[in-house]
C-alpha cells in the first residue's frame, strides 16, 4: 500500500509525450469537476521539467477558464518565455478534450542575498493538540457521510482547524472571514523540490475559500452555494517541506457580485514566512 503522499507524488509524475508537452492523469472521482489544485499542481510540473532545475520557483498566476472533467487525461503544454540571467518564465496551457481549461505563468529566480524582513506568524494551539479534520466531523455527525468518506481515503493531508468547526446558523453570528488550518502530507514526499512546491500548490486550493463562506455558512454542512475558483497566485519566500507541519492562514477582505477574495500567509514549524496566496472564487447561490 502506497502513501497518500506517494500517491499525490505519481499524480506529478507527468508523462512527456513531446518536447515541452506532457501529459497527467486525472482520477475518476465522484466531483462535478477535476480539483483546481492538481491541475495547478501539475502545470507547475510541467512548467519545471522544462528548466535546468537550479532555480526554484519564486511566484506563479493562473487562471481557471473551464472545469475539468474527472477520468480524463489532461495534456500541458509549456511555452519557454525566458531564460535570462537572474530569472527564467514559463507560461503553461492545460487541454482536455481538445479545449483549454486552465492556464499558467510561473517564475523561476536563482537566490540571492537581500532585504529580509516578515509579519510573525500568529500564536495558535500546536498541531498535535488538535483533531484531524475527519475525526472532528465524526464527533459532531457519529459517522462521515459517504462523500466525506470518499474525501478521507482520496486525501493526501492531514489538516487540523485551529479553530473548532462551526455547525449550526447560530454560530456563525459575527463570524470574521478568516481561518486557519495546520497541514502536512501524509507521508514522504521525497528530497526534489520541486515536488513539494508543486505538492503545496495542490493543497492552497483545498480551503483557501473557506475564509469567503464562514460568516455565511458552516463549511462541513449542507452547501448553500456553488462554489468555484477563477484565479490563483502565490509567492514562494524560502525552501520548505509540504510533508511537514505548515500552517496556513487565510482570509477574506471582501466578498460583493457574485466573487469572493481570499488571501492567505503559510508559515512554517519555525515561524517562518514561506509562501503567500491570493485566490478569487466564484460563488452562486444554489437554486438562485
Amino acid at each position: 500500500m502506497t502513501s497518500p503522499a506517494e500517491q499525490l507524488a505519481g499524480l506529478l509524475d507527468l508523462e512527456q509525450i513531446e518536447v515541452d508537452i506532457f501529459r497527467g492523469r486525472s482520477p475518476q472521482e465522484h466531483l462535478q469537476r477535476v480539483f483546481g489544485g492538481q491541475v495547478a499542481g501539475q502545470a507547475l510540473v510541467a512548467a519545471g521539467r522544462t528548466t535546468d532545475g537550479q532555480r526554484p520557483v519564486h511566484s506563479l498566476h493562473a487562471y481557471f477558464l473551464r472545469p475539468g472533467v474527472p477520468g480524463v487525461p489532461i495534456v500541458y503544454q509549456v511555452e519557454r518565455v525566458r531564460d535570462g540571467r537572474s530569472f527564467t518564465t514559463r507560461r503553461v496551457v492545460a487541454v482536455q478534450q481538445g479545449r483549454t481549461i486552465f492556464n499558467l505563468t510561473a517564475s523561476f529566480h536563482q537566490p540571492e542575498r537581500g532585504i529580509d524582513h516578515q509579519v510573525p506568524m500568529p500564536r495558535v494551539p500546536d498541531p498535535e493538540s488538535l483533531p484531524q479534520l475527519a475525526e472532528e466531523i465524526r464527533d459532531h455527525l457519529g459517522e462521515l457521510p459517504e462523500t466525506l468518506e470518499r474525501m478521507e481515503r482520496r486525501m493526501a493531508f492531514d489538516i487540523r482547524y485551529v479553530e473548532r468547526l462551526r455547525w449550526e446558523a447560530g454560530e456563525l453570528r459575527d463570524a470574521e472571514p478568516r481561518s486557519g488550518v495546520w497541514m502536512r502530507a501524509i507521508g514522504s514526499l521525497g528530497d526534489d523540490p520541486l515536488i513539494h512546491t508543486c505538492a503545496l500548490t495542490y493543497a492552497s486550493d483545498m480551503t483557501l475559500l473557506d475564509a469567503v463562506r464562514i460568516p455565511v455558512e458552516p463549511l462541513w454542512g449542507p452547501r448553500g452555494f456553488d462554489m468555484a475558483s477563477l484565479d490563483h497566485a502565490m509567492w514562494f519566500h524560502r525552501p520548505f517541506r509540504a510533508d511537514e507541519w505548515f500552517l496556513y492562514q487565510q482570509e477574506s477582505p471582501i466578498a460583493t457580485g457574485g466573487r469572493g477574495l481570499a488571501r492567505g500567509q503559510i508559515f512554517d514549524r519555525d515561524g517562518q514566512l514561506i509562501v503567500s496566496v491570493m485566490q478569487e472564487g466564484l460563488f452562486r447561490k444554489l437554486g438562485g
